[in-house]
């Protein structure tokens, strides 16, 4: 959730949880979902100084569909959250991200989508159909089929993505215990 009304965006409370939970259980994986932080360092900083092994930071969509999907966050300031994160903490830290399907996106958006999130180093992508929640959100446009998910894993994987979870139930930490990704960087 964003909290544009905390002056750091909750970043402070991203830290004191992510340093509770590890000193509950000092051998466990962390992955924290953030929001943007209006792209500021001292926020992202915050977040980094407690050490997450994973930082997720949802695309969300393609960036036509961006400004109508997202009405604060933008598609270049997610990409330069996470091209900020991989730049301060590189092979230390895995960096993942997500997009919904669905929306009206065109096949080559999502490719370029994808592109952009490799070129910032991202890690790790979670590719989900998008469901209407309610009424008052938007329609969905297209149910994408189960094969083509699969076609977009194998592209993705090709791109360099060390981890892809890719299909129409999955979501942002969808099976996220069963990532078998290169060992952790000790903390």
């Amino acid at each position: 959730m964003a909290r544009d009304d905390l002056p750091d965006g909750g970043a402070e409370h991203f830290r004191r949880t992510i340093e509770a939970v590890r000193a509950l259980n000092p051998g466990i994986v962390i992955e924290v979902l953030v929001p943007d932080f209006n792209d500021r360092d001292e926020s992202i900083d915050t977040v980094l100084s407690a050490n997450p092994h994973i930082f997720n930071h949802n695309l969300e969509t393609v960036r036509r569909l961006a400004p109508s999907v997202r009405h604060r966050a933008t598609y270049d300031r997610s990409l330069s959250v996470l091209g900020k994160v991989k730049g301060k903490r590189g092979g230390n830290i895995y960096t993942k991200s997500g997009l919904m399907l669905g929306l009206g996106e065109k096949e080559e958006e999502l490719l370029s989508a994808m592109e952009d999130l490799r070129g910032v180093g991202c890690d790790i992508l979670t590719l989900g159909q998008y469901l209407q929640p309610t009424l008052k959100h938007l329609p969905v446009v297209e149910f994408i089929p189960p094969a083509k998910f699969a076609e977009y894993k194998q592209v993705a994987e090709r791109m360099g993505f060390a981890h892809v979870a890719s299909g129409p139930r999955v979501r942002s930490s969808y099976h996220a215990d069963e990532f078998k990704l290169p060992a952790l960087p000790s903390d």
